[in-house]
């Protein structure tokens, strides 16, 4: 007699099935952070590849064991050896530690496993996805009459998509201009497109300036898009967006603006102005799983007019026909380039509706205050540079007077002891340590831990 086949997450009994399992998942993510002890496990490489193997054993064995023993094993080996950003001294990339209630939500999606091709696949998580993206939209594009909002793998997919919109308006003959300090997913965009290599303004002081601005679109014959950040990648700086806004109308010019960063400042009172020109800008990519505390993925690339999207429109009759959509089922393919496609917009929708406005915004203002104080510690130790003032969560220090590649074996050596996770950056044509600080729960006295470890790997 065949065995019963493994129960499935979803229907009435999902959650009967579900809940031991969950018990098992949390007690090894708990064994494993106790395992690990620190913001990364240590050893290097070799080490964690190590440790691995001998956890997983054959990756695909003959007869499996069970599932508590299968989860057990990998989860908490996983969680061991991961590189934990709800650890406070965890903080090198825009990588941001998720909330519970989000990853608890975006748990329901993976049950539910709707799929947001077809109406008849997801037609709650469907209508969810339209009201969510429709009310950022109007968020990012307060003015516009008609905006909207795509959900999306992340900022590379909405900077993609919004050169890609844009060529389809213009042509192959669009130009594209970045500053040097722009994400490096456009130029990988225009070269999936088909489009000429980007123009590439100087950004000496780490933004792009109007001026130099002016003078590349001067040069430049036909239609062009510029691409502006709020936010870059390696400084937290924000380009003045109202200034190149206003050449890029004087050069009729189209606008986008990657604020995968620093869009969710938006949610803040008291930072909000930072993005002030936002909406004038024409498509604008948002990235909540940054500075929004989403696991991943939770992008968005917002359109100041709905009508810009119809070039993505498609048609597979087995998943759009045009009699279904006559008859008043919603058309998903248009809203992205994938077909299957998880709804990533649940976990968004619920913390959305637990924090709201306000309590978004004090996250974005509590990880804003810590980096100002990691920039006031910084600054008071005499043996230590900063770069400058931050200007969102990122802050670039290094040791005074060291060499850049003892910058470098300062960062690796925290790595491989698995004390500290720093980024790394070059500016003023030097290599900066990079702490990009995305945890609320961070401390004054965490950050002082931070700086600690970085003056003794100085001194070794």
């Amino acid at each position: 007699m065949r065995a019963a086949p493994p129960p499935l997450a979803g229907g009435a009994p999902g959650p009967d099935a579900l809940r031991p399992l969950l018990d098992t998942v949390l007690d090894a993510l708990r064994t494993g952070a106790e395992e690990r002890g620190g913001p990364l496990p240590a050893g290097g490489p070799d080490t964690v590849a190590h440790r691995l193997r001998d956890a997983l054993g054959e990756a695909l064995p003959h007869h499996g064991t069970d599932p508590h023993e299968a989860l057990r094993t990998l989860v908490r080996t996983l969680a061991a050896g991961a590189a934990d950003p709800a650890h406070p001294l965890c903080a090198a990339h825009l990588h941001t530690p998720p909330l519970a209630l989000a990853a608890a939500a975006d748990l329901a999606a993976s049950a539910l496993n709707p799929s947001m091709d077809s109406w008849d696949q997801a037609p709650a998580a469907s209508a969810l996805e339209a009201q969510v993206t429709a009310a950022l939209a109007a968020e990012i594009h307060p003015r516009a009459d008609h905006p909207d909002a795509l959900v999306t793998t992340g900022g590379t997919e909405s900077n993609q998509l919004a050169l890609l919109l844009a060529r389809e308006r213009h042509g192959p003959a669009l130009r594209t201009v970045v500053g040097a300090n722009a994400h490096h997913s456009f130029h990988r965009a225009a070269w999936l497109l088909g489009l000429p290599e980007p123009v590439t303004v100087p950004t000496p002081r780490g933004t792009i300036d109007p001026a130099a601005l002016h003078q590349a679109l001067t040069t430049l014959t036909g239609p062009v898009v510029v691409a502006a950040t709020a936010g870059t990648t390696d400084e937290g700086l924000i380009d003045p967006l109202p200034a190149l806004a206003d050449t890029c109308d004087a050069h009729h010019a189209d606008l986008h603006v990657d604020a995968a960063y620093g869009g969710p400042l938006l949610f803040s009172r008291t930072h909000r102005h930072l993005l002030d020109g936002l909406d004038r800008a024409r498509t604008v990519t948002v990235d909540l799983h940054k500075l929004g505390w989403q696991p991943a993925a939770a992008g968005l690339l917002a359109v100041r007019d709905t009508a810009d999207l119809t070039a993505l429109g498609h048609t597979a009759d087995y998943l759009n026909a045009d009699d279904d959509t006559d008859a008043g089922l919603p058309d998903l393919l248009g809203r992205s380039l994938r077909t299957t496609r998880r709804p990533d917009v649940l976990k968004t929708a619920v913390t959305l509706r637990a924090l709201g406005r306000t309590g978004l915004g004090a996250l974005v203002d509590a990880c804003m205050d810590r980096a100002q104080d990691l920039a006031d510690l910084v600054e008071k130790r005499p043996g230590l540079d900063l770069r400058a003032r931050p200007t969102l969560t990122t802050v670039l220090f290094r040791p005074t007077d060291a060499t850049d590649a003892t910058v470098a074996a300062i960062r690796r050596t925290l790595l491989t002891e698995g004390r500290a996770v720093l980024g790394r950056a070059h500016a003023d044509g030097r290599l900066w340590l990079k702490a990009t600080l995305l945890n609320p729960h961070a401390t004054p006295g965490d950050l002082a831990q931070l700086i600690t470890l970085v003056e003794g790997s100085t001194h070794r």
